[in-house]
């Protein structure tokens, strides 16, 4: 195939910028600016398979130019394919080899033997040492073994070797490409003689394999170095090494922070053959850190190492932050990487607003701002970058003054996919070309599903998305769709809409911050778009990693008289922490300065560049991804100047005095001895003790008995002679060194103790001086007795007194090795002793101590115990004389205690503080701090059971402290149906808050529910317009005021929350309904003492064009119906009921703005009712004479054919005839009796039953009552009845009568027992309430009938009954003759002229 004619898929440039290949070219400016324009040619030239036609014309030396060009550049692509054809990985990778093997060493017993070797291999081998082919484990034997691999230099180091120690040791290493071992035998030797414990560790012995032992030496060694950004800076050592061959050179190292440097744009190297130089050609915050210089010769390495800071070059703008630093590219792909940087130190004094990403294209100078917005996290997804090109970023901050400097530039970043490049290699020239041609497409094939989809990163501003390919992808690539969906929803909306994404990371922006998402990833090809993946979790967006938290107690610490070493307590809560930033102030300025321009992750640091003599404060932030924590608490002020020595003019401690023995035997003794009165500079670190023999009085020759100090005060001194006198001499040594040695002792024979009683006790120490009390603490006897020791005496004495005045203190033996000693006399001195018990008896008595005087020295301060807003227990003590070497020593019973399990200690400045991790009985006993290089500034705590449950209660109240409330949390209804949640807390300050939840759900102020907060009067409510169904849990209130916290929860379930549900809707029902007219009271039903029935209801909220209209049965009752509508009073009165008024009655009223209705239903129940108000309203029954006979009579208000009646003559049911009639005539219910006899005496009675029950009146027809009534029947059975006999049937007829009764009657007017109207033919007059007339204007036989008139008032009934008959002249004889054949038939008007009522 012609190659200039190949059509090339896409081209990938690989950029190497530190080495030299095949193609010649070195890594300088102007070779990349050459190399970046033969590629911006090559871009252009193969973009496109055919170019396009020139429509310039050119010259023939142009063309030629061009088409040597082309051959030139044809040829360069040809030889990179041919080298990358030739290269294969696996030459790069070889097995381990020892450089330098470990030799054989013979050492002396207690000594140190180191064992090294150097291993070279790749990929890099794993090392493991064996001791007789059994690994070495140094967390086995803490201590002994020391393992150490740096530099591929390996070493095993065996600490005071003894005879277990002689063995064969092998060092093994192996990696992927093999394994091999080296092996070593140590000898270990026993030296019986005064040896020196801390012998050198041998020197290497000569190196067998060359024959010489090279000795190296550096000189002249570079120191701590300052610059600042874009200087050059030079590093550089002299190196002797000796023997000096001239063909033989050293291997020369320079390493940062441990990482091998290789040469570069940046870093320069040179070694001229003795000395070793370092240039930094421009200086970035990246190059800061610990420079090592490695000089390794076939026999050993030396190295040195120094520091070197940088700090920031002046900003632009002032108040503008420093530069960010370490931009790196992570996770490339096909078009898209993650740039990740450091946050800079300084930020300007104002708060770091964000940072812009920029990117550049190899090649170009041009540089793209890659985000709008700037960004909080140092770490940012870039996207939208062009497969196969290659880009560098920089980083840039800001903050409101300005912006920073850009960053160093990144590595080059290539945009392909990880397999191509892992396929492809990364060693070929940058100026190179891969060329990936595509395969010859095949019918497609839909991939299948990507596989792992996963939220790699999620923050407020993005959420980055990755993925697998998927298994079945046929035979072309695939592309990517990315979908979104709102958690709680079913709809799902594509990202990348317009382009899908090559790589399988996605970076998705513009989400909602707070909202919960779902996301799934689908394939797409040439075939088509596959199914989507698996959708993720639901993701909140939001930062995930949050800010460190301050990092604990800062500790400063003298090192030089220009640095100080700073040490710090590490953040508690800091995730992915990338380092610490330290800044210092000279005291009291509160001006701070960075340490340090790169983070370091030690919790150590040794801070240079400071002036002698000036005191300092420090403080340290954490730094992460997510931000700079808040700066921890300052330390102490601390003065600038070396350790050693500290300025005191005797270092050395001064003699110990009062030596003593406590225990013998044959061949050894025990001593104790007394602290120095003088310390020196710095703290005791061990004694050394002599010892000599006394033969005839004459001292011999001083010998050490011990080798390495000890720290008590007390020492065996063994391999003594029986039966000899001895002196013995200790001296005490501090950091400054060893003093001069005590006064020789007494002499003391060396003879075994036989006595049964114990031995004296010994260093004896009084604490706690106070004007009426002491503490005296010792140490039990070392010679025990017979017995073992069961108790101790204390005897006082005053310090002048005579021997004989020693007294015991206490009466009973104690157990403790301390005792309070009271009831001192202020002003007095005292000295004590301790004597020691037995079962075989009390022992010698101590030494006594020194004199103390019994005072209480100003600023004594005591032991204060506390508990903090937390609730965390501690223990406080305070001293005023401290000095820069004092220190707090904490103890329980007396006892020093080291275990943090149980308290921990904290210190600061004068003040120390020992907390209670967790408080139990297991903690009771006396806690006591001493305060060492003070006059005795000491105190003490007892705490008791009674005690620890004080302090236990008070720290659970302060430690969840509760906010009383007034009232729990409450639910009522307000208007418009309103639910409202309250509750009311007794107080709370202006920083309380509250959270409002339901079912566990936090919820907010918005359209469906309203909060509000009183903090003056401690009220909290929240308002919802309704209930739903939804509505139906548990709500909580949650408060917080402080640390001081409550909460109240209201059930609302069930039948509960129907219920209120309900009620809230018929409130909100309500508030609509009185909007308008409404019913106060709605429509029901009354009888009144008339029987009659009326429908009343109360209407508010009415006006003038209000208007009712009443329904029965849903008809419209007529306007000729009694309606009443005055005073919001609707009323509907039904007078003489019946069941045909029973049924459903309905009022509404209504205007412009609404209507209301009200129902009621009138039933059976109603008539019922009236017939009981009948018959419970009937009067009396009277007797009546009539012209027929006896007539018994009653009233009722109401009558109606359901009331049944019964009337009985001696209690038996009267059976009716023509002679004993009964009837009802309006509301008179009568008995008429015709012809009464003797028989028709006795007892009557009439009896109601209306449904309910029965009413009984009764009246005796007997005696009196029955003459009476039959002599009136006699004088009136005379009687004529009158008889109207209309002419021409015009005649007229007119009735009279007076009435009267308070209040005025009513008049009402029967024929046959209906009720007459006044017309033009009835004519009915009541005049004046006193007469009343009935007059028939134009009679007719029409008239004839039965005429009743009735009276009534509330107070009663009266009527009067008569008759008319009309006879037509023709037939007035036959009526005669009826009327004389049957007397009782004739038609009669009797005439009331009166009615008395």
């Amino acid at each position: 195939m012609d190659k200039e004619n190949q059509i090339i898929g896409y081209v990938v440039p690989i950029f190497r910028g530190s080495q030299e290949f095949a193609s010649g070219l070195s890594d300088t400016e102007e070779a990349r600016a050459k190399e970046s324009a033969a590629y911006l040619a090559r871009r252009d030239l193969f973009t496109s398979g055919v170019e396009m036609e020139r429509m310039e014309h050119k010259s023939r030396r142009s063309i030629m130019r061009e088409s040597a060009e082309r051959i030139s550049l044809n040829k360069r692509i040809h030889d990179n394919e041919e080298y990358h054809k030739r290269l294969n990985e696996d030459s790069l990778m070889h097995p381990p080899e020892f450089v330098i093997k470990p030799r054989s060493h013979t050492v002396w017993e207690k000594q140190c033997v180191r064992l090294h070797c150097t291993i070279t291999g790749w990929p890099e081998p794993r090392v493991v040492w064996y001791k007789n082919n059994v690994s070495i484990d140094p967390m086995a034997h803490p201590g002994k073994y020391k393992i150490e691999s740096s530099y591929n230099v390996h070493s095993l180091e065996i600490n005071r070797c003894d005879f277990d120690d002689t063995a064969q040791y092998r060092v093994s290493a192996m990696n992927s490409n093999g394994e091999l071992s080296a092996f070593a035998s140590v000898v270990v030797k026993r030296f019986k003689g005064e040896v020196d414990e801390f012998l050198p560790a041998p020197r290497p012995h000569p190196c067998l394999e060359y024959g010489v032992t090279f000795e190296t030496h550096i000189v002249e060694k570079f120191g701590v170095s300052f610059g600042r950004e874009g200087e050059t800076l030079s590093l550089g050592c002299s190196v002797i090494i000796y023997p000096s061959l001239q063909r033989f050179q050293p291997e020369i190292e320079w390493y940062r922070d441990d990482k091998l440097l290789v040469p570069s744009k940046w870093i320069q190297m040179h070694w001229s053959g003795d000395r070793a130089t370092l240039t930094l050609t421009h200086l970035n915050k990246e190059d800061e850190g610990l420079y090592t210089l490695r000089v390794t010769t076939k026999s050993s390495y030396e190295t040195h190492s120094a520091y070197v800071f940088v700090r920031d070059t002046d900003a632009e703008v002032a108040g503008a932050p420093g530069a960010p630093l370490d931009v790196c590219c992570q996770d490339a792909n096909k078009d898209y990487v993650i740039v990740t940087w450091k946050q800079p130190a300084v930020d300007g004094g104002n708060s770091i607003l964000g940072y812009f990403v920029d990117r550049c294209e190899i090649g170009t100078t041009h540089w793209i701002q890659c985000n709008d917005t700037p960004v909080k996290f140092a770490r940012f997804p870039v996207t939208g970058l062009v497969e196969g090109r290659s880009y560098i970023f920089r980083v840039r901050a800001v903050n409101k003054s300005g912006m920073s400097h850009p960053s160093r530039v990144s590595e080059p970043a290539v945009a392909m996919d990880p397999a191509d490049r892992a396929r492809k290699g990364a060693s070929a020239p940058w100026t190179g070309q891969i060329i990936v041609t595509e395969e010859e497409p095949v019918e497609g094939v839909v991939p299948g599903k990507p596989r792992d989809l996963l939220v790699t990163e999620a923050t407020k501003n993005y959420v980055v998305l990755s993925w697998k390919p998927p298994g079945e992808k046929g035979h072309e690539g695939v592309m990517y769709y990315v979908e979104k969906c709102v958690s709680g929803t079913d709809s799902w909306q594509r990202v990348n809409t317009d382009i899908p994404v090559k790589s399988p990371r996605f970076a998705l922006f513009d989400l909602a911050e707070g909202k919960s998402y779902s996301f799934r990833v689908r394939c797409c090809n040439s075939a088509g778009v596959g199914e989507p993946s698996e959708p993720t979790e639901a993701t909140v967006v939001g930062d995930k990693l949050d800010i460190p938290s301050a990092p604990g107690r800062v500790v400063p610490t003298r090192n030089t008289d220009t640095s100080v070493v700073v040490s710090w307590e590490a953040s508690r809560e800091a995730k992915e922490l990338v380092g610490y930033y330290i800044e210092t102030s000279v005291a009291g300025k509160n001006v701070w300065e960075p340490c340090n321009n790169k983070p370091v992750k030690a919790t150590r640091f040794i801070c240079h560049g400071l002036t002698t003599g000036e005191k300092y404060v420090f403080h340290v932030r954490a730094v992460n991804a997510a931000g700079i924590s808040e700066c921890s608490q300052e330390s102490e002020a601390i003065e600038v100047k070396a350790a050693i020595g500290g300025g005191i003019p005797h270092a050395s401690p001064a003699p110990p005095y009062g030596i003593t023995v406590l225990e013998c035997v044959r061949d050894a003794m025990v001593l104790s001895w007394r602290q120095p009165t003088f310390i020196g500079g710095a703290d005791i670190v061990g004694y050394f003790v002599d010892y000599r023999e006394v033969i005839g009085g004459v001292p011999g020759k001083w010998h050490e008995a011990n080798i390495k100090a000890i720290s008590e005060r007390a020492y065996r001194v063994s391999e003594l002679k029986e039966n000899m006198f001895y002196q013995f001499q200790v001296r005490a040594a501090n950091m400054a060194g060893v003093g001069i040695p005590s006064l020789p002792s007494e002499t003391f024979k060396c003879e075994e103790w036989t006595i049964a009683v114990p031995g004296p006790p010994h260093d004896l120490q009084v604490l706690e001086v106070r004007k009426d009390s002491l503490v005296l603490i010792w140490k039990p006897p070392v010679y025990q007795g017979r017995d073992e020791v069961n108790g101790y005496y204390v005897d006082i004495k005053e310090a002048e007194a005579d021997f004989e005045t020693w007294r015991g203190v206490n009466e009973k033996a104690t157990s403790k090795k301390y005792m309070k000693v009271c009831d001192l006399k202020e002003g007095v001195t005292y000295v004590f002793r301790v004597r020691a018990q037995n079962k075989a008896g009390v022992g010698k008595a101590s030494e006594p101590t020194e004199p103390v005087l019994a005072e209480t020295k100003p600023g004594t301060m005591e032991l204060a115990v506390e508990v903090d807003d937390n609730g965390v227990i501690s223990l406080n003590f305070e001293c005023k004389d401290l000095i820069a070497d004092s220190k707090f020593i904490w103890s329980k019973n007396y006892q020093e205690f080291t275990d943090s399990t149980h308290l921990t200690v904290e210190t600061k400045g004068n003040k120390s503080k020992a907390t209670f991790n967790a408080p139990s009985e297991d903690d009771l006993g006396v806690y006591s701090c001493v305060v060492t290089h003070t006059d005795g500034a000491s105190a003490s705590y007892t705490l008791t059971e009674e005690g620890l449950k004080e302090l236990l209660q008070l720290s659970h109240d302060r430690k969840f402290p509760i906010i009383p409330l007034k009232s729990e949390l409450a639910v009522e209804l307000l208007e418009k149906g309103r639910v409202r949640f309250w509750l009311q807390a007794e107080k709370m300050s202006p920083n309380g808050k509250v959270d409002y939840v339901f079912n566990d759900n936090m919820i907010n102020q918005g359209e469906k529910y309203k909060m509000n907060f009183d903090k003056n009067t401690g009220i909290i409510e929240m308002f919802m317009e309704s209930l739903g169904k939804e509505d139906e849990g548990t709500f909580t209130f949650q408060l917080q005021d402080g640390k001081a916290t409550n909460q109240s929860s209201l059930v609302l379930i069930g039948d509960v929350f129907k219920k209120l549900q309900k009620e809230s809707e018929f409130q909100r029902k309500e508030w609509h309904r009185k909007q308008g007219p409404h019913f106060v009271e709605y429509l029901g039903y009354e009888v009144t003492p008339e029987c009659i029935v009326r429908l009343k209801c109360k209407v508010g909220n009415i006006k003038k064009d209000t208007v009712a209209l009443w329904y029965k049965d849903g008809r419209e009752i007529k306007a000729n119906e009694k309606l009443d509508f005055s005073e919001g009073t609707l009323t509907l009165e039904i007078a003489q009921i019946s069941k045909k008024d029973a049924g459903v009655y309905e009022v509404i009223v209504k205007d412009d703005r609404g209507k209301d209705k009200s129902t009621l239903n009138l039933t059976d129940q109603v008539f019922t009712e009236v017939l009981c108000r009948g018959s419970n309203s009937s009067t009396q029954l009277k007797i009546q004479s009539t012209e027929q006979g006896i007539r018994l009579y009653t009233f009722v208000n109401y009558y109606n054919d359901e009331l049944h009646v019964t009337w009985h003559h001696k209690d038996a049911a009267i059976t009716f005839t023509d002679r004993i009639t009964s009837g009802v005539v309006g509301e008179q219910l009568w008995l008429q009796i015709s012809e009464p006899t003797d028989k028709d005496k006795g007892k009557y009675a009439i009896e109601f039953f209306d449904g309910k029950g029965g009413l009984r009146r009764t009246a005796e027809l007997s005696g009196q009552a029955y003459d009476d009534a039959y002599h009136v029947r006699v004088a009136s059975h005379g009687m004529t009845h009158l008889s109207l006999f209309p002419p021409a049937r015009l005649q007229s007829l007119n009735l009279t009568c007076n009435i009267w009764g308070d209040p005025v009657p009513e008049v009402t007017w029967l024929k046959n027992e209906r009720e007459l109207v006044s017309d033009d033919h009835y004519i009915l007059k009541f005049a004046s309430g006193k007469f009343a007339s009935f007059t028939i204007t134009t009679v007719n036989t029409s008239d004839s009938g039965k005429y009743c008139i009735l009276v009534k008032n509330k107070y009663g009934t009266e009527s009067g009954d008569f008759t008319v008959s009309v006879f037509i002249p023709d037939e007035e004889p036959t009526k005669k003759k009826e009327e004389v054949s049957s007397p009782g038939n004739i038609l009669q008007a009797p005439v009331l002229v009166l009615l008395h009522f």
